[in-house]
């Protein structure tokens, strides 16, 4: 039922919505202001209160900060320990056969992580909502509100997959080789440093590439561009099949530039998961402006 290499349509989620493996999940997050002096870029706030306004029939809620993060850092939504993970997914009801689908609101960039989240411990079984609640609303498919009812719980069992995430020192180690591209999925403003940005120093990795991430979306239906627009942009960047990507951003629209190049056919690809959260803040790394 999926297409487009973990591209699910409304359409096609409405066909299958009766599944019994099937587990649908709203994955959205609110990103609110800090109080000023907190030092801190902004407060992750759950969408549940969205989600009970008005669901998908079925669908069960993941809270990405609160479950599916790791609790031992100051940065929000970093990958934490496989077992977390496991024991979350879990009692979520994904198991081995589980069919999942992932949406959010207003961008897909909260589903594109968690698929980005789940291929990384060796779930192939996800898909992400083209559109989102935005288009299957706009399109006037039936919602249910409330709390969410869940899913019977699974056992997940993780198969960590090597190389989906790298830190700082292998970004740093990566400038100057020809055979890596460093994508930027953050704005043009924040990528020029010509902004002043939340995270702390204003400017970019050296060296990097801006493909933003709200390019690769359709801003009126919220769906995905077609994959030739979206191999244009990366393309007019240099990113190119026989090159390893290095994504990042503020910590979670990198997952949209990796999700359209994972459908385009690209594999050698990678997530910085502290990105410039860690990076502009640390001014022992080089940041770069102009």
């Amino acid at each position: 039922m999926a297409t487009g290499n973990g591209l699910i349509t409304t359409a096609e989620l409405a066909d299958i919505l009766q599944q019994p493996n099937l587990r649908l999940f709203d994955c959205t997050t609110y990103l609110e202001p800090a109080p000023e002096g907190s030092g801190i870029p902004y407060i992750a706030v759950p969408g549940t209160a969205t989600f009970e306004a008005g669901h998908i029939a079925g669908a069960d809620f993941l809270d990405l900060q609160g479950e599916f993060s790791d609790p031992n850092t100051e940065l929000r939504f970093m990958m934490p320990h496989v077992a977390q993970l496991e024991a979350a997914f879990g009692r979520h009801g994904i198991g081995p056969d589980s069919r999942v689908v992932l949406y959010s609101i207003g961008t897909p960039m909260w589903a594109t992580r968690f698929w980005w989240m789940l291929k990384s411990v060796g779930f192939d079984g996800a898909s992400v909502l083209d559109g989102g609640l935005d288009k299957w609303k706009a399109e006037g498919r039936p919602l249910e509100t409330g709390p969410a009812k869940g899913y019977r719980p699974a056992t997940f069992a993780g198969k960590p997959r090597t190389g989906f995430f790298v830190g700082k020192d292998d970004v740093l180690a990566a400038r100057g080789d020809l055979g890596t591209v460093t994508v930027n999925a953050l704005g043009p403003q924040f990528h020029l440093g010509l902004e002043a940005s939340r995270y702390g120093r204003p400017g970019r990795i050296p060296g990097s590439v801006n493909v933003p991430a709200a390019t690769l979306l359709d801003p009126a239906a919220k769906t995905f561009v077609a994959p030739a627009e979206a191999e244009a942009k990366f393309a007019s960047q240099g990113i190119s099949k026989d090159k390893r990507v290095i994504a990042y951003c503020g910590g979670i629209s990198a997952t949209v530039d990796l999700f359209q190049l994972h459908r385009l056919g690209y594999d050698n690809l990678t997530l910085y998961d502290a990105s410039i959260g860690e990076w502009a803040k640390d001014e022992t790394l080089p940041i770069e402006r102009g």
